[in-house]
C-alpha cells in the first residue's frame, strides 16, 4: 500500500473540540500496543545531578553519580536530569512557544503542513500501513543542527502572528534551547562512557561532527476515550539521547519496566527527562537500555511537551565499542547506517526495531 494513502477527516484537535468520539483509526485494537490504563502507579524515577559531570566536585561525589547513571541507563534507560543549568524561567518560556504556536487557528498552523511522506513541519502520523492505529496527538518538528539543514519556511516566525510580548520569538527560543540541549548531550555521552571505563569520546565519536538534533513540538489535546486512545503509541526512540521537557503540570508519559508494567514519570517542572534510543543501545553492545515509552491521553487537561532528538548523520554507520565486545559479551547487532528509517517504519507497524539489526 502506498504511503500516506489513508486520511482521516478530521484532525484530532477538531474531534476534541467537537467532545466527538474518537475515530476508529485511534481506538487500541492489537495486542502489541499493550492496554490503555491512563493512571498507573507512579515509580521510583532516577533523579540525577548532571552538574556533577561538567564541574570540579569531590572524586567521591562524582564517582557515586556516575554509577547511578550507569544503572539507570542499563535498567530503565531514562533518568530526570537536574543541575542542567537552564533557568525554570526559560524553560517556561520553551513550554508557552509550544503552548502560543498550537492556539493559533488551523489555517495558520498549516502554513508549516509537513508534506506528504516527510517528517518535519507541522502535522500528525505519517501513514506508513493501513493496520496503523493514529496518535492521538499535533506535531512540529524542525531540524535544528545542523545549521544548514534547517529548513527555516517551517519555522514559524511571523512577527504579526507568532511573536511572544518580551519574550523573543520562536527561532531565538529554540535556537537557545537547542543549542544548550547540543552541551547537555556531549556532556552525557562523556559520562556515559565513562561510567563505562571506556575512553570519554568513545560514543560521541560516532556521532561525529554533524550530528543531527531535531526538535519536535507535541499538542495532546483532551480525549474522550483515554481507555481506549493513546497520545503516542508504545514505541523505542530511533536517537542516540532524547531528551524531553514535560507539560509543567500534566502527566502522560508512561515507561515499561520489567517488560510488562507500565509506569507513570512524574512531573518535575524544573527538570529534563533523559532517555536513551535505539542507536545507544548498539553502540554500549546492549548494556545500556532503550525504554519502550508510550503517551497517554486526558479527558479533562490538553497537554504539552518538547523533545529533542540527537543521533548520527543518517549516513554514518554506527555500532558496537569494540571494547564492550570479547568472548563473554559477543558483538549483538550488527553495524548500521540510516536507522532512523529502519526505526519509524517499524515502529507504525508494531514491529520491534532493534530485532531486525539483531545478530
Amino acid at each position: 500500500m502506498a504511503a500516506e494513502a489513508v486520511s482521516v477527516s478530521k484532525s484530532v484537535e477538531q474531534v476534541s473540540v467537537a467532545g466527538d468520539e474518537p475515530p476508529s483509526e485511534y481506538i487500541v485494537k492489537d495486542s502489541f500496543l499493550g492496554s490503555v490504563h491512563p493512571s498507573p502507579p507512579l515509580s521510583p524515577f532516577p533523579i540525577i545531578d548532571i552538574s556533577l559531570f561538567s564541574s570540579p566536585s569531590p572524586a567521591e561525589e562524582v564517582n557515586k553519580e556516575l554509577e547511578k547513571l550507569k544503572s539507570a541507563l542499563s535498567s530503565s534507560g531514562c533518568f530526570q536530569a537536574i543541575g542542567h543549568g537552564i533557568s525554570s524561567s526559560f524553560l517556561d518560556k520553551v513550554r508557552d512557544v509550544a503552548k502560543q504556536f498550537f492556539a493559533l487557528p488551523e489555517n495558520e498552523k498549516q502554513k508549516y503542513g509537513r508534506a506528504v511522506n516527510e517528517s518535519e513541519g507541522y502535522g500528525s502520523d505519517r501513514i506508513v500501513s493501513d493496520k496503523q492505529v493514529l496518535d492521538w496527538s499535533s506535531r512540529l518538528t524542525v531540524t535544528v543542527f545542523p545549521e544548514d539543514k534547517r529548513r527555516l519556511n517551517l519555522w514559524p516566525e511571523s512577527p504579526n502572528e507568532f511573536r511572544l510580548l518580551l519574550r523573543g520569538p520562536f527561532r531565538y527560543i529554540i535556537e537557545e534551547f537547542a543549542s544548550q540541549i547540543k552541551v547537555l548531550t556531549s556532556i552525557l555521552y562523556k559520562a556515559m562512557a565513562r561510567s563505562l571505563n571506556l575512553e570519554e569520546n568513545s560514543f560521541s565519536n560516532q556521532f561525529g561532527d554533524r550530528a543531527s538534533m531535531k526538535a519536535r513540538f507535541n499538542f495532546y489535546p483532551t480525549c474522550s476515550r483515554p481507555d481506549l486512545v493513546l497520545g503516542v503509541k508504545p514505541h523505542t526512540d530511533r536517537s542516540g539521547i532524547t531528551v524531553l521537557l514535560q507539560d509543567r503540570e500534566v502527566e502522560g508519559l508512561q515507561v515499561l519496566v520489567d517488560d510488562d508494567k507500565w509506569v507513570k514519570v512524574p512531573v518535575i517542572p524544573h527538570a529534563l527527562v533523559v532517555n536513551l534510543g535505539d542507536q545507544m543501545q548498539i553502540m554500549s553492545n546492549g548494556i545500556f537500555k532503550s525504554p519502550k515509552h508510550r503517551v497517554v491521553t486526558n479527558s479533562e487537561k490538553l497537554r504539552i511537551s518538547v523533545a529533542l532528538f540527537n543521533e548520527p548523520k543518517p549516513e554514518k554507520e554506527i555500532g558496537a565499542v569494540d571494547s564492550l565486545v570479547d568472548e563473554h559479551r559477543p558483538r549483538l547487532y550488527r553495524n548500521v547506517k540510516n536507522y532512523g528509517a529502519i526505526n519509524y517504519e517499524c515502529y507504525q507497524k508494531g514491529i520491534i526495531a532493534l530485532d531486525t539489526v539483531k545478530i
